[in-house]
């Protein structure tokens, strides 16, 4: 089983892939004439703009939903795992996906604005599946990506943030497994079955607050390794291009597990994110595209960056070359993956490094989960559309319980594999729909800085803008 998932998973995530997520990255913001830069102070305005209702979220709880899916396990064990197998040029690589995957994310979140529908509820729903259907007209590849992503979201995913958690806590406290994976069961219970506002209202107060939290941590560590900075920069850009003794062999390696971490912690073009911004309650799609690409930053060029350095600068890791021989040994006996971080976090606070990594790995991978959740639940939601099958939500809900119990009691490595595989046929399925249906986003972007242009509050007016079958916004 082992094999046949790492064989499966080196298919998935061939150079090809690397390429076009890079090259789609450079293409949007080519198309939206870096939209990233230019729209950069009125992102982090637009965050706070707009207020939930009885269908929507607020901009900031669809932000933290976003969120609380990018910000995992990844920005710690996946950072920590890209250093140890690209070196440390795969940090600038993961810079570059983040960067350029800013207009990815925002075609995909305008996207799945202008698409989106309310549900049998009356909740907003929307996502790739919708406006592939809507905006594409195939209802088969619509019907793939909606089954790959429950597939992926609801058994792949949520047992790596399991697995995750489980060791952190077992390292840390020694509590058995058995005992963390029932309280994490319980936990997410009681959020799932509470609806869409429940997920939105537990996102908005718990991801600022583990994100501060982190971040204050990283802080410190950097400070205390301030004068090593310039070095470490060097290094991240040297290690990139093969321009530093040792990594030259590995360049390849740097770019490929740079992009894959990089997209497996951001998301952008993975199809995930977009389940999130189609629930906020804004007056125009691009509102909520542009607080989507600025969530990209977040979670790449500040918690990634911070993970990054502490481990970087600290000099508390392992570089394994293709061959499996050393190419740098900086914390001998140690797996790539979390224990890095810890050991970067004992250099302030000997003894201290376990229990923090815990309480870390906790908040992060727990709201991961619960986001997992949301966006299979999505995909059920539409193919529930027409035929109602009530079954189907509560099997999703069983569904990822199991997952998390399984993922929280086996070995990591399957776990990784499988996730990979998850997020690498997302991103193939969403990458290319989105290249495709580009323009409407393109169309939508343009009608917005016209109106701002104007200095009016943008309102989205598809028939206006020539937009067809974006039914939600057309004034009846």
């Amino acid at each position: 089983m082992e094999q046949f998932v790492n064989d499966l998973n080196g298919i998935v995530w061939s150079s090809a892939l690397v390429y076009l997520c890079l090259g789609s990255g450079l293409y949007f913001s080519i198309r939206t004439r870096f939209l990233q830069v230019r729209h950069f102070r009125h992102m982090m305005k637009l965050i706070f703009d707009g207020r939930s209702s009885d269908s929507g979220v607020s901009s900031f709880q669809a932000l933290a939903m976003s969120l609380s899916g990018r910000v995992g396990t990844g920005n710690i064990a996946g950072v920590a795992t890209a250093i140890a197998m690209g070196g440390p040029g795969a940090v600038f690589w993961m810079w570059t996906v983040a960067f350029l995957g800013a207009s990815t994310a925002y075609v995909e979140a305008t996207l799945a604005q202008i698409y989106k529908e309310k549900d049998d509820n009356g909740m907003y729903r929307g996502g790739p599946a919708y406006y592939i259907e809507k905006a594409m007209g195939q209802n088969w590849y619509a019907w793939l990506f909606a089954a790959s992503t429950i597939i992926a979201m609801g058994f792949c995913l949520p047992g790596i943030q399991a697995n995750s958690i489980v060791s952190a806590v077992d390292n840390a406290w020694n509590i058995p497994p058995t005992a963390t994976v029932a309280f994490l069961c319980v936990s997410l219970a009681l959020i799932v079955f509470g609806g869409v506002k429940r997920i939105a209202h537990f996102a908005q107060i718990a991801v600022p607050g583990m994100a501060a939290g982190y971040i204050l941590i990283a802080f410190i560590v950097i400070g205390a390794n301030f004068e090593a900075i310039p070095a470490m920069v060097k290094l991240i850009f040297n290690s990139a291009f093969g321009m530093e003794a040792g990594y030259g062999a590995i360049i390849g390696m740097a770019v490929q597990w740079g992009v894959k971490r990089g997209i497996y912690s951001n998301e952008a073009g993975q199809g995930s994110s977009p389940h999130a911004a189609a629930a906020a309650e804004v007056t125009h799609p691009v509102k909520q595209g542009l607080v989507q690409a600025f969530s990209v930053y977040i979670d790449t060029l500040l918690i990634c960056t911070a993970t990054a350095f502490m481990i970087l600068l600290t000099g508390l890791y392992n570089v394994q070359g293709a061959d499996g021989s050393m190419i740098y040994e900086g914390l001998a006996g140690v797996a790539a993956g979390p224990g890095y971080v810890q050991a970067s976090f004992d250099t302030i606070m000997p003894g201290f490094g376990s229990g923090l990594l815990a309480l870390s790995l906790l908040f992060f991978a727990f709201t991961t989960i619960v986001a997992y959740y949301y966006i299979a639940e999505t995909n059920v939601m539409y193919i529930n559309r027409k035929v109602h099958r009530a079954w189907l939500v509560f099997a999703l809900k069983a569904l990822v319980l199991a997952s998390v119990m399984y993922g929280g009691l086996k070995t990591a490595a399957v776990a990784w594999a499988l996730g990979d595989v998850g997020v690498g046929v997302m991103a193939w399925l969403n990458i290319v729909a989105i290249l495709i249906l580009q323009k409407p986003a393109l169309l939508a972007l343009k009608d917005y800085e016209e109106q701002l242009d104007q200095g009016i509050d943008p309102v989205f007016d598809p028939v206006k803008v020539g937009i067809e079958k974006a039914d939600f916004w057309i004034k009846k």
